[in-house]
């Protein structure tokens, strides 16, 4: 069983920027791929960037590359989204998920455990 909270979320103006934080824990975390997700109202929930725990290979959306960046600390079972030049676009529910090697990355399917998410809201 692997647990995630996310925090770090809130209103900020665009231009701006945000550094989102996954906390995990669970015996077997280290199994385990870490990957940001968001939805926005309205809309399907889309992948914005993941890391492996390997070595620390990223991937991003096309959407947020160049503003995002996506880290980690092994040590501290940390997973951290760093976001500058928030666009108003951004705006969504930013979830933290789990998923297990040989699976693909960018599909919501692809993870087997979620946190509760946090709110990240870009006023223009």
């Amino acid at each position: 069983q692997v647990q995630l909270v996310e925090s770090g979320g809130g209103l900020v103006q665009a231009g701006g920027s945000l550094r989102l934080s996954c906390a995990a824990s669970g015996r077997t975390f280290s199994q385990y791929f870490v990957g940001w997700f968001r939805q926005a109202p309205g809309r399907e929930r889309e992948f914005v960037a993941a890391i492996t725990r390997s070595d620390g290979d990223t991937l991003y959306a096309d959407s947020v590359k160049g503003r995002f960046t996506i880290s980690r600390d092994t040590v501290k079972n940390m997973v951290y989204l760093q976001m500058n030049s928030l666009k108003v676009d951004d705006t969504g529910v930013y979830y933290c998920a789990a998923r297990p090697p040989y699976t693909i990355v960018v599909l919501p399917g692809s993870y087997k455990y979620w946190g509760q998410g946090t709110q990240v809201t870009v006023s223009s």
